[in-house]
């Protein structure tokens, strides 16, 4: 081959990697204007030149690995067994002398992904000389070829095929050998890494695991090892949540170190954060997978909750968390975040009797510390743990809730934020209990958080404990309080309405429309008498709220006005009907174009038009055809369809695991993706019997 077309063939590679569009694009091009032949000749010719640069070389691997995963059938078969033969020896050799590591784990990649296209469904291994290779790498004294050989392995645990069983002393022997490596911690890292891949896709074989016992001890030793490195490559110990998770057996004899270990690296504040975490996520998904084992091992929990708690203290003091008005997406990686999500875990893996007692041994000297934080942490842990302490947790509801209630009136706002959120998780998952005993307290201090018109954030926040109340509260309860609650929602409505216009802030206004369409809901007909309180203001929102920013409050209060339409029925409800089913076609018909997929308002509307045909009955028919778009547009999920006896009855299940029993001879038989597939996009409220019916007929009589 010449030498110039090598050259070009290089420049082309390094224009694939060009940060401009349009060089990238025309490199791409003229790459794909290449056939197969010549795009393996100059792969490989390029990626064996030690001349040409790093990147060059190892964007070459790349792009081989992808066509043996994406076009292999298609060419491979074409080519000679002279051509097939030159393409492997020449992939092994340039991984034998690739000098940069991260290029000869490209080439590993690349290999290994040849080496699965020559296994087929019956494990036969029409290369075998690749198995050779991979020992004969593994038992070498060079460090690279083992760390090669042990990276396939990782890649490609399954090379064995049928032959498995035939070297599984050997497999065994390999890795314990690259585990107990006392020349290379690197080697070391990589045998965890390939034992762990091993192990994982053999998680069924007990012969395997029975093997495999030993090397447990020498495994846990190298993850210690990486962890006091502080490597910036942590899949080590990502390894050991791995195995957590999936073969928590094989992890027993080693529980005490690890645990040990989990909560040393936990309570060391200089590591970086991401190790702690996953430190702790040892021990979480052992609590999970295992939990019986954990609790054999207690003495460690009393141990392990206050760091948790230590870590759930660890918030940023943003002075303007409690006014921003447009909220980001919470730092899902934060240690705080992390570790009420982890005490959550915990609680409904291990249970109330093992954990709740830890747990409430710390929250009293949390909350009457001076710092925010802790009196925070402490709250936002009350919230954690009522799920997993249901049972326990319950009897000393009473306690609690006391000492939950005065914080509503802390000075910090993020701790009345925590209050709140404390409130309407009990309230979730105590209700109705909860409610019966102590809504006259609750009702009261939610009102008084809904004053709170200096922190927004902590104003809406509690609206959105109010809708827990309302979701899980006896009717007769809330009825008891409807006329204080819907004067403040009242008063916080049109205050925030006149905000908005004035200075464009939405965040209260959004929640209000929740909440508010949350208490008509739990009410149903005694909201009657407040209907035309908050019709004409909610009209307005739909009607005006057009702007992109504004789009979730719109579909909301959408969603607002159906749900308010569903509670006082249709006697009501038919005096505003027209205006809102003209507000309603308007946005589909003269806004269909504006309306992105992802729309927020698309899911509401669908919502909606469920709610309206149950409201309207017959009365809907004749708007099917106009609302029949954005139903079939969010309708994209094939459901299945089961055939259960011998009369043909069947029963379709969407991918929100709802069920709709059906029989061919009384239905029409095109209809069962179509009902099935409203009954899925309709996602935010339950299903309407009425529409599929009305829907059945609309879809029966256009197609006759």
């Amino acid at each position: 081959m010449a030498t110039d077309d090598l050259a070009q063939f290089a420049a082309l590679v390094q224009s694939l990697l060009s940060s401009e569009n349009e060089c990238r694009s025309q490199a791409e091009a003229a790459y794909e204007g290449l056939d197969i032949k010549q795009k393996l000749t100059f792969l490989l010719q390029t990626m064996r030149n030690a001349e040409n640069a790093m990147t060059i070389r190892s964007m070459c691997a790349v792009l081989l690995r992808r066509l043996f995963t994406s076009s292999f059938s298609d060419f491979w078969p074409n080519l000679s067994p002279d051509e097939q033969s030159t393409i492997k020896n020449e992939l092994l050799l340039a991984i034998q002398q690739e000098s940069a590591p991260s290029v000869r784990k490209k080439l590993c990649d690349a290999s290994s992904e040849l080496a699965r296209n020559h296994l087929d469904d019956d494990g036969n291994n029409s290369w075998p000389e690749f198995l050779k290779f991979l020992f004969t790498c593994a038992c070498s004294t060079e460090e690279a070829f083992k760390e090669s050989a042990l990276h396939i392995l990782m890649t490609l645990p399954g090379i064995f095929g049928n032959q498995q069983s035939h070297y599984l002393d050997v497999i065994k022997e390999m890795l314990s050998q690259c585990l107990h490596d006392q020349m290379s911690l690197q080697v070391r890292f990589e045998a965890v890494k390939a034992t762990t891949a091993f192990l994982v896709a053999n998680e069924g074989e007990a012969n395997v695991m029975s093997s495999f016992r030993e090397t447990v001890t020498a495994l846990v030793q190298t993850v210690a090892e990486s962890i006091e490195v502080q490597d910036a490559d942590d899949t080590v110990l990502k390894c050991l949540i791995e195995l957590a998770e999936t073969l928590p057996k094989y992890l027993r004899p080693q529980i005490e170190n690890i645990m040990t270990l989990c909560l040393k690296t936990i309570a060391d504040a200089s590591l970086m954060d991401n190790w702690r975490q996953m430190a702790l996520e040892v021990i979480v998904t052992l609590s999970e997978s295992a939990p019986a084992m954990v609790r054999k091992h207690s003495k460690f929990i009393p141990l392990l909750v206050p760091q948790v708690l230590a870590l759930m203290i660890d918030v940023e003091d943003d002075e303007d968390w409690s006014t921003a008005d447009d909220i980001e997406e919470e730092d899902n990686d934060s240690n705080s975040i992390v570790a009420e999500t982890a005490l959550d875990r915990l609680a409904c893996g291990l249970g109330g009797k093992t954990i709740l007692a830890h747990i409430t041994a710390n929250i009293p000297q949390m909350l009457a510390n001076s710092d925010w934080r802790f009196r925070h942490a402490a709250l936002m842990a009350i919230s954690a743990c009522g799920e997993g302490c249901h049972k326990q947790m319950e009897i000393m509801l009473s306690d609690v809730f006391i000492g939950v209630l005065p914080f509503v009136q802390d000075p910090h706002p993020r701790v009345r934020y925590a209050a709140c959120n404390a409130i309407g998780q009990m309230a979730t998952d105590f209700g109705p209990l909860f409610q019966k005993k102590f809504h006259e307290k609750v009702i009261p201090a939610i009102m008084l958080v809904l004053d709170d018109y200096a922190n927004p954030r902590v104003q809406a926040h509690a609206g959105a404990a109010l809708v827990n109340f309302s979701e899980e509260c006896p009717k007769n309860i809330l009825t008891q309080h409807l006329e204080s609650i819907v004067g403040k929602l009242q008063e916080v409505l049109n205050a925030k309405l006149k905000e908005l216009l004035e200075k464009g802030t939405k965040l209260v206004l959004e929640q209000i429309v929740t909440t508010l369409a949350a208490v008509a809901d739990a009410t149903e007909e005694k909201f009657i008498l407040h209907y035309d309180k908050f019709m004409g203001c909610l009209k307005f929102i739909v009607e005006n709220a057009t702007s992109p920013e504004l789009k979730l409050l719109r579909g909301k209060t959408i969603e607002c006005i159906s749900l308010i339409g569903l509670a006082v029925g249709r006697d009501k409800f038919m005096q505003d009907c027209s205006d809102i089913m003209e507000l309603l076609l308007k946005t589909q018909t003269e806004q269909a174009d504006e309306i992105a997929d992802d729309d927020p308002q698309i899911s509401y509307m669908i919502s909606a038009w469920a709610r309206m045909c149950k409201i309207m009955g017959k009365d809907f028919q004749p708007y099917l055809p106009m609302v029949m778009g954005p139903v079939l547009k969010s309708a994209n999920i094939k459901p299945e369809i089961t055939v259960l006896d011998k009369n043909q009855k069947v029963v379709i299940t969407s991918s929100l695991g709802k069920r709709l029993p059906l029989c061919f001879d009384k239905v029409f038989p095109g209809l069962y993706n179509f009902i099935c597939k409203f009954i899925d996009s309709n996602f935010l409220c339950r299903p309407s019997w009425q529409l599929a019916v009305r829907l059945h007929t609309w879809y029966f009589l256009t197609k006759k």
